[in-house]
């Protein structure tokens, strides 16, 4: 690759720099593509026809295309293969595709996370083309009109998800929290519902999200139902934080799933009925008993807790006494989830992202858009999420296994108690 550079650095087609990269990345896919075709067809060398000639070849290489990625735009010369193998079930011939760059790739899928960020900040999709021209160095596949169909495909993303079924996804932990963000909703005391939980084999998964009055009751209530109706089934445990509208609506719509508080927000609460000087000392005590071995050390320090601030703080010490069934509900589940279960924290880090993105309040230009501009952040995050710890134990939860102090008790232990 040869170019002429100019004094400042700058070449004809950006910087130096930015050429190296986009050639080192032409290169790094070139060879990528190259080695992928070949184990395909070193796969399949063996199969041949009835005159001995192997039925899957190399075929000179696709006409280049540009593709747009992180690295900018860089034109790619895909390698062919000449399949002629028949597929007995429907008689058509197969045929190979590369799963690096599939056949209607023009942009790698960072771009398009790249682009709902863009528009959550409140770019316009008038200015996406000036805005990612300067970093990509290309506007393939990056106009307006590209753009406002991607959001109109977001909108009818965000519509299928909110009507599918949910019978076949057993749900046993559920977190739930109401999420303000800096976006124009209908009302400016709305908020996001957000609703997440694990799944039988101990993956996360988002399962609903809509926007809602000050998280009243009806707006919990509107969404659980809308959840119970696609086949929902009711959840072992839920963990969110004091909002009375959520647990209200809960109690109504899945009356027999147990509540846990979420620990991060109860303490929070703790702290604003003391006095500053209070409060370092007050929130050590606080973990004592959320990091208590088992539930009888957590309700000691409970007790402890009680005694060192009852007298000065009632109100402060009543917030924890109040709440305390709900508060160690999680000490009755595996010691393994435990980190899981106290608090609201999967849905909060999810989101803290998405707030920063969100501090420009006219990006969206109504609901409907923001909640699909939110949803595709979330829907892209939610893939690099991990399992909860020990997610077989999540089946056994579902089926009514019984733990204590953490650990599982067996039927044989219970029979001989």
């Amino acid at each position: 690759m040869l170019s002429v550079v100019n004094a400042d650095g700058s070449t004809e087609t950006g910087f130096l720099i930015d050429d190296i990269v986009r050639e080192g990345a032409r290169r790094m896919l070139a060879a990528a593509l190259e080695a992928e075709v070949n184990a395909y067809i070193a796969e399949l060398a063996e199969q041949r026809d009835e005159n001995g000639r192997r039925l899957v070849v190399r075929n000179g290489y696709h006409e280049p295309r540009k593709v747009t990625t992180a690295a900018g735009v860089v034109e790619v010369k895909a390698p062919r293969v000449n399949d002629k193998r028949v597929d007995e079930v429907d008689g058509e011939r197969k045929r190979f595709s590369s799963a690096i760059l599939p056949p209607w790739c023009r942009k790698s899928p960072k771009i398009s996370e790249v682009l709902p960020l863009l528009y959550l900040h409140g770019l316009s999709s008038g200015d996406f083309v000036p805005a990612l021209e300067q970093f990509l160095g290309s506007t393939a596949g990056l106009s307006a009109a590209t753009v406002t169909r991607l959001t109109q495909q977001w909108q009818a993303d965000y519509a299928a998800f909110g009507e599918r079924g949910l019978s076949g996804s057993d749900y046993v932990y559920v977190w739930a929290d109401g999420i303000h963000l800096r976006i124009r909703l209908r009302e400016a005391k709305s908020c996001v519902l957000v609703l997440m939980g694990v799944r039988a084999d101990g993956t996360k998964e988002l399962i609903a999200m809509s926007d809602g009055y000050r998280e009243s009751a009806d707006s919990w209530a509107d969404l659980l139902r809308d959840c119970a109706r696609r086949g929902m089934r009711a959840p072992v445990l839920a963990v969110g934080d004091g909002a009375l509208g959520f647990w209200k609506a809960l109690a109504e719509v899945f009356p027999e799933t147990r509540h846990q508080r979420c620990w991060v927000h109860k303490i929070a609460n703790v702290a604003n009925a003391l006095p500053k000087s209070a409060q370092p000392g007050a929130k050590k005590a606080l973990q004592e008993i959320y990091n208590a071995e088992d539930r009888d050390h957590a309700q000691r320090a409970v007790a402890a807790f009680a005694k060192t601030y009852g007298a000065k703080f009632p109100k402060a010490v009543k917030k924890i006494t109040d709440d305390v069934d709900e508060l160690l509900a999680f000490y009755d589940f595996p010691a393994e989830h435990w980190i899981h279960l106290r608090t609201t924290n999967p849905i909060e880090s999810t989101f803290a992202t998405v707030r920063l993105r969100t501090k420009v309040t006219r990006g969206a230009g109504s609901a409907a858009a923001a909640l699909a501009m939110v949803f595709k952040l979330v829907e892209s995050a939610q893939q690099r999420w991990r399992a909860v710890n020990a997610p077989h134990l999540v089946a056994l939860v579902r089926a009514g296994a019984r733990f204590e102090r953490g650990r599982l008790v067996e039927r044989s232990e219970s029979h001989v108690a």
